[in-house]
């Protein structure tokens, strides 16, 4: 097959399942993270490990040039680096908030940047960002983590058509709820806040909310399946989703108002 993934945010979650996946498929595969201890197991399948925070040009740029140096090439990138950053809008710092668009968000467009030349010159490419059903559907205490969301569906949209032209493929992978640490740490974020907080009833009940809803996650594992079958597809959707609830929710924006729909959401913080 020889083609050359680099996979962003590989240290845990679907990031880990999706570099398992694409090795044991028979691609070149790089996992970035910042928590390399965490990665043996992947370093034990052959996978190539490297250290890279997406809120550091230097990083990114030595990482990349580490990849380019070895193969000469990056054939598909998987954007799935990222945490959200929960709290009411009025109680997040703008500092946090920042640091939330620059993992969410900056940190890949500039990753982005650097693997688009390579790949129009061989005149293909796989460029996969990983959004959410949040990027979509808004809930109470995910302003900022929403925000980079709803951003990285935009900046998809302007970069797909942008590259198109050059034999380049930007696909959108929209999860529901997946069993990773993710929600604890969203959570954890929102706990943070609320001491002294006018919104402390809401995040108390956001908190049960991500308990029950944990259980019904996706495995990683479907989610990586799901990138696989996008990246090899002739014809790629622009989009695709999959995990618990992202069918049903992606339907609801759709159809419902703006108000239907905050009324179903809001029914279930009670």
């Amino acid at each position: 097959m020889n083609k050359v993934v680099l996979i962003t945010g590989g240290s845990a979650g679907i990031g880990k399942a999706t570099a398992k996946l694409f090795a044991q498929s028979g691609y070149k595969v790089y996992a970035a993270a910042r928590r390399v201890d965490k990665m043996s197991e992947l370093k034990s399948l052959g996978i190539q490990v490297i250290e890279m925070d997406v809120t550091k040009d230097e990083s990114i740029v030595s990482g990349i040039i580490q990849i380019t140096d070895a193969e000469g090439k990056i054939d598909i990138l998987v954007n799935n680096a990222g945490y959200g950053q929960y709290g009411a809008v009025e109680d997040v710092s703008l500092s946090d908030a920042r640091y939330q668009l620059e993992v969410n968000l900056f940190g890949l467009a500039r990753l982005t940047q650097l693997v688009l030349p390579k790949m129009r010159e061989q005149h293909y490419g796989k460029i996969i960002n990983i959004s959410s059903t949040g990027g979509k559907v808004a809930a109470p205490l995910g302003g900022w983590y929403h925000a980079s969301k709803f951003a990285l569906e935009g900046l998809s949209d302007s970069l797909r058509n942008e590259v198109k032209q050059f034999g380049i493929d930007v696909i959108v992978i929209e999860p529901g709820g997946v069993k990773t640490e993710w929600g604890e740490i969203a959570i954890g974020n929102a706990i943070k806040t609320v001491e002294g907080s006018a919104y402390k009833k809401l995040v108390e009940s956001a908190q049960k909310i991500n308990v029950a809803a944990g259980a019904k996650g996706a495995d990683p594992i479907e989610i990586a399946k799901v990138i696989k079958d996008a990246v090899e597809a002739a014809k790629p959707k622009t989009r695709y989703s999959k995990g618990y609830l992202a069918k049903p929710l992606l339907l609801m924006r759709k159809l419902l108002s703006d108000s239907a729909l905050d009324k179903i959401i809001m029914s279930q913080m009670k």
